[in-house]
Order: structure tokens, then sequence, then C-alpha cells
């Protein structure tokens, strides 16, 4: 049995599982999916095509699944909002379905955080455990990683990446895609170091966050040749090396964006 308060407005296109509680003044219409288990406190508005994991909490006046903030978005595209399951979505967080010059699809993994005032923008790609601080914002086509961090009032700009594990600071500008590991930080954000708080907390062994460590700086801090060049000679390097190969993945995934880089001041 599900939890639905009198006050709230569900329409008869909406899909509805086990145990799910619906808090007063809610509006949930269109081709909504609600998981088992998910929770809308009070004047929370979910639309669209759109479909919530189980066990997800979302907070009040939250507005999730309405059309993205594109000018080039017609209302009779069919696309969706995939949202994963125990995802924590805190007050006033907006999220939108992707578009189809985009892809269709805006997709957030299990077992994120979005703080207050936070805003996933139409066909960003968000994975696991992902936490986004107090009014962070995601521009379009984004793509954040498994386990990134983005501060508060951070602000990231369209189709950039932000790589596993990485750390944007509080206010940080990112225009630039963001490695693995990194921490990124400032206005026209940099890459000042590794990550290595979140290294440690999440359990990596020492041999591999000292490798990753060689091959940043080998990578990043050393100023002779081409990035690339360094790039393909810190794979020659670490062969065996998994977080370094996760990283060179990951920068040649993508040839036609720059990269954050440390200040050469």
């Amino acid at each position: 049995m599900s939890d639905i308060h009198p006050t709230a407005i569900i329409e008869d296109t909406v899909e509805i599982g086990a145990n799910v509680h619906i808090g007063p003044y809610c509006h949930v219409s269109g081709g909504v999916r609600l998981g088992d288990g998910v929770r809308l406190e009070s004047h929370v508005v979910v639309t669209g095509d759109t479909t919530i994991g189980a066990d997800t909490h979302i907070y009040a006046f939250a507005s999730i699944g309405s059309s993205p903030q594109d000018l080039k978005f017609s209302e009779d595209e069919e696309t969706q909002l995939i949202i994963g399951a125990r995802n924590k979505i805190r007050e006033h967080v907006t999220m939108n379905p992707g578009t189809e010059g985009g892809g269709g699809v805006t997709r957030v993994g299990d077992d994120c955080l979005f703080m207050v005032g936070t805003h996933v923008a139409h066909d960003c790609q968000v994975g696991n455990h992902v936490i986004m601080a107090n009014n962070a914002c995601l521009a379009g086509h984004v793509e954040l990683g498994d386990y990134a961090i983005i501060g508060g009032l951070a602000g990231i700009h369209q189709f950039c990446r932000i790589g596993a594990h990485a750390f944007v600071g509080v206010g940080g500008v990112v225009v630039e895609d963001v490695i693995p590991f990194g921490v990124a930080t400032g206005n026209r954000a940099e890459v000042a170091a590794l990550n290595l708080v979140g290294l440690k907390r999440r359990g990596f062994e020492r041999q591999q966050v000292n490798e990753l460590r060689a091959a940043f700086k080998d990578i990043f801090l050393n100023t002779q040749g081409p990035l690339t060049a360094r790039m393909e000679a810190a794979d020659k390097a670490y062969p065996e090396a998994p977080l370094v190969q996760e990283l060179i993945r990951f920068m040649r995934a993508e040839e036609n964006r720059g990269y954050s880089l440390p200040s050469r001041k």
C-alpha cells in the first residue's frame, strides 16, 4: 500500500510502486513512474516521461521532469529523465529531461545527493554516488563520473566532462574537462592537485595512489613537450596501473575539448 495525501494531485497516467509516500500538495503527471519506496515530501512536482528509482527521497518544492531550458526544445519531443535508486534530492532541486538533439535522455545514477537548489540540465549523464552541494548547476550535456563531488555555487559549462572521483571546489566555474581524481578550483577552474582525500576514503591501495601521483606529475606538472606526448609516455610507463589507465582512457575519449590544467603562474 502507498501513502498518498488527499491534497496531492496524481494523474491517471502515473505508475506508482509499492510503499510510495506522496505528501501534501504534490502534483505528479504525465508518464511518471515511481519505484517502490519512493518518498515525495510536500509541494513536489514530477512530470514528463520520468522514471524515479526505488527508495529515492525528494524534498519540498523540487521540480523534476519539466521541459528543458533550451530554446531549441519542442514540446512534442519524446525525451526522458531517468533517475536511479536511493537518491536524496533536496529542496528546490530542478532536473530536466533530454532533448532529441542531445540523445534524448537525462540520466542520474544511484545513491547520489543533490543539495538545495542544484540543477541538472537536459542530456546530462550523472554517475553513481555523486554529490552536488547547494546551488551547484550543470549545463546541458555535462557528464559526471562516479563519486564526483561538485562544491556549492559551482557552475559546469555545457558538454564538460568531470571524471570519476574528481572534486570541484566551491564557486568553481568549469569550462574544460576535469580529469578523474583531480581537484579543480577557481573561476575558469584549474586542476591543482589530485583528490587524495577522496581516494583514501574510498579505500584505494597506496601503491595505486602513488602510481597515479607519479603519472599526474609526469603529465600535468612536467612542461617538456606537448600534453599528448606526456600522456602517451605515462601510458607506456604505467601499463598495469589501474588508476593511471582510467585517467588515460578518460583523456583519449574526447579529443575536441581541452582540459582544466594546473596554473603556469
